[in-house]
């Protein structure tokens, strides 16, 4: 699709957005959003007709693109069968999603319940972790965020958390394994596992292992970063939940459906949670969509018993209807296969190339398509490139590079002293490596910022 250039259309919508339309996260006077105009695969264009390759894929959810045309039509059609129906009903395309979904969750997670999306997927999972065992806190990382509703932001280890943290919501938090900036002074990926690790088991030993219901952890944390566990985490942490009859909660709302070059990340070890949440890329997020799975032990808690919890639109044909046609998109054109092979053989290699040239690159992480970029002010001390939590000027360097990026055409994901590389899952090598290259020019910006 060629964008059409109308920027009097792009007026309009512009003021009518600044009139009426109250923004997440945002002090609604100092911001300015882009009017977009249209969007087609791995980009978006602007009502200027200017185009930029997404390297954000929305908010990490759109693992297929915009607009796949498969998932375009099933969600019309759905909508010429059936628009909507109460969740209390047997419903195909809600009873499809939730087959395809639970054949690709890792071990006996087979049930499937519903969300509008990951926050109240952990709202539910945590409920169920607390009524299934009794039991009244639950653990989770600092470096994390888990959603914008009351029990997700409590949660949430990121600052987005402080405005609104009851201190009363039953969260105890642990520091979870990164080595590039290790709370064990770590030397090693085996060091920084086994300290973690005897970490978590002295806060469960210290709060009482019979006082928590659950261990939550994003498999791969998102939003805090995309820091991979060193090997034998997950599994360690398994097995402490396993000796305390601990519930454990994998969110894969971010990582899940591909972007990390497997189904879910769990994949990856091969640990198989109790409960496991998802959204964004279980369709794509062409409709509002989310959920738990749940195992086998979990599900028969509630098998005579209610479980107290629901949404008026769980598992709504369109947002089914929806995750069917993306499911099958992916498995038909390999798109797991791929996001592991770009990010192997383009993003990997690329990055790393450009952190050699960049004094700004801290560090390189990720897998699939699903990566960071550490920057920093300098190498040797580590010192980010902006403080903890920037606001205005001592944000400056990022918005510069992200201000570069951005005039390159491309949309960059920047949270902190971090720029994200999540594009779509099904990029192409040339768009990966046309990225590389607007990032190659923005990152020369982040380099003033360097002590060189």
């Amino acid at each position: 699709m060629t964008p059409q250039p109308n920027p009097q259309a792009g007026a309009a919508v512009k003021a009518a957005d600044r009139a009426h339309v109250f923004h997440s996260w945002s002090a609604q006077e100092l911001i300015d959003p882009l009017a977009v105009a249209g969007a087609e695969g791995s980009y978006f264009w602007d009502y200027d007709g200017k185009r930029y390759l997404d390297f954000t894929s929305g908010l990490v959810f759109t693992n297929i693109g915009y607009q796949h045309p498969k998932v375009v039509a099933a969600i019309q059609e759905q909508a010429g069968k059936l628009t909507t129906f109460a969740p209390a009903f047997a419903v195909e395309a809600r009873s499809e999603a939730a087959r395809l979904i639970a054949r690709r969750t890792p071990g006996d997670l087979d049930k499937i319940f519903f969300t509008n999306g990951g926050a109240e997927a952990v709202e539910n999972a945590t409920r169920m972790a607390k009524l299934h065992t009794g039991r009244p806190k639950v653990l989770s990382a600092y470096r994390s965020y888990h959603g914008g509703t009351a029990a997700a932001i409590n949660l949430t280890g990121d600052p987005r958390r402080w405005p609104s943290d009851s201190g009363t919501a039953g969260v105890v938090r642990f520091w979870a394994p990164f080595l590039y900036r290790s709370p064990f002074h770590a030397e090693t990926e085996q060091q920084e596992c086994e300290r973690a690790l005897q970490h978590l088991a002295d806060t469960i030993a210290f709060e009482g292992p019979a006082t928590i219901a659950a261990i939550i952890l994003e498999t791969i944390p998102g939003t805090a970063g995309i820091m991979i566990p060193p090997p034998g985490y997950l599994e360690g942490v398994r097995a402490l939940c396993d000796e305390h009859g601990i519930v454990f909660v994998l969110d894969e709302v971010m990582a899940g459906f591909g972007r990390t070059g497997e189904w879910f990340a769990a994949d990856h070890t091969g640990v198989v949670p109790d409960l496991l949440t998802f959204a964004k890329g279980v369709n794509s997020g062409y409709v509002p969509l989310g959920g738990v799975a749940i195992s086998g032990a979990i599900a028969d808690t509630f098998a005579r018993r209610p479980y107290p919890g629901g949404l008026t639109y769980s598992g709504h044909p369109l947002a089914c209807a929806a995750a069917v046609a993306t499911l099958n998109v992916m498995e038909e054109e390999g798109v797991v296969e791929q996001a592991a092979r770009i990010g192997e053989t383009v993003l990997g290699p690329g990055l790393r190339e450009l952190a050699e040239r960049h004094p700004s690159v801290g560090e390189v992480r990720g897998t699939g398509v699903f990566w960071a970029l550490e920057l920093v002010r300098d190498r040797e001390t580590r010192e980010p490139l902006v403080p903890y939590n920037p606001a205005g000027e001592a944000n400056a360097p990022m918005a510069a590079f992200g201000a570069a990026a951005k005039a390159h055409g491309l949309w960059p994901f920047i949270n902190m002293n971090r720029t994200h590389v999540v594009p779509p899952c099904n990029i192409s090598e040339a768009e990966a490596k046309e990225g590389l290259a607007a990032l190659d020019e923005a990152l020369s910006v982040a380099d003033e910022h360097t002590a060189r």
